[in-house]
This record gives C-alpha cells, structure tokens and sequence, in this order.
C-alpha cells in the first residue's frame, strides 16, 4: 500500500517519507478500512515534532488518528455485514504504530462508526478527534438538558 510515515521525529519536510509498505492485515475483532479521507489533528502534528516530550512511541509511524473509508476486510468475531460498509474511524495511531496516512488502516471494529451514504468522506474523516473532544467539552461538567450553552470556536482546532 502507499502510506507516508516517519521514523524519527521533527519538522515534516524532514522526517515523513512517502512510499509503498505491506498491506496490514485485522486481527480478531478488527477491521481493515480502505481509507477515503485521512483527518490532520492538531495532535498528529506535535506527535511527529515530538512536542509532548515523550519520543518515537515505535520504530515507524504512519500518522493521523481519523479517517473515513470503506471496511474491505475483517478478522475473527467481527459480524460479515460490515464489509463494504462506510464509516468513519477515531483513534487510529493512538497507542498504535499505524494511522490514516496510507491507503489501508486497521482498527477495532468499535472505533470505525458507520457514516451514511449522504455523508462526504472528507466530512467523515473530520468527526474523531475534534467531536469527541467537543462531546466532552459540553458533558464533562453534567447533563445539559435544559440548559443554555456558549459554543465558542466550534468551527476550528
């Protein structure tokens, strides 16, 4: 598969490297996303420049956490139905080697959602990490049934 990915960390230019690697394969309970659309988080970005501190997490990163896509194969205890069904995936290189920046990912089943048909892929791709976060951002503190809430800079990272 094509895939961009680095090896040691630092300004883009410097370390992501384009080219072909093995298709990834699921394991029980995952599934394999032909990817349509890679998202670019904030988060993926301070990753590569090592901006938390923490170093290469492992030997090769293919980057972004979300993406969206079609699921063309599946591993073990994951129901058949949902080959050739449209999702959108979170959480992808969060605490795993490899992300949406390749033609192929692998997640487990529960991280890749399904997106309706009338639904761009490039949207789906932009619903992980930034709707999650304005999910928590909104219930952290309770229900809100009932209430009137600011939404302040809801279009951006």
């Amino acid at each position: 598969m094509n895939a961009a990915w680095y090896e040691k960390q630092g300004p883009a230019r410097q370390v992501l490297v384009v080219g072909t690697l093995p298709d990834p394969e699921p394991e029980p309970g995952e599934v394999r996303i032909r990817v349509a659309a890679s998202g670019i988080n904030p988060g993926d970005v301070k990753k590569r420049q090592n901006a938390f501190g923490y170093g290469m997490p492992f030997p090769r990163v293919i980057p972004h956490s979300d993406g969206a896509g079609t699921i063309d194969r599946i591993g073990q205890g994951v129901a058949r139905p949902r080959i050739g069904e449209r999702v959108w995936c979170y959480g992808a290189q969060s605490y795993r080697a490899f992300g949406t920046a390749a033609e192929y990912v692998v997640v487990p089943s529960s991280q890749a959602v399904p997106l309706p048909d009338g639904v761009p892929f490039e949207q789906g791709a932009c619903l992980g990490i930034p709707g999650i976060t304005a999910h928590r951002a909104v219930h952290a503190a309770g229900p809100v049934a009932g209430r009137t809430l600011l939404v302040q800079g809801g279009a951006g990272a």
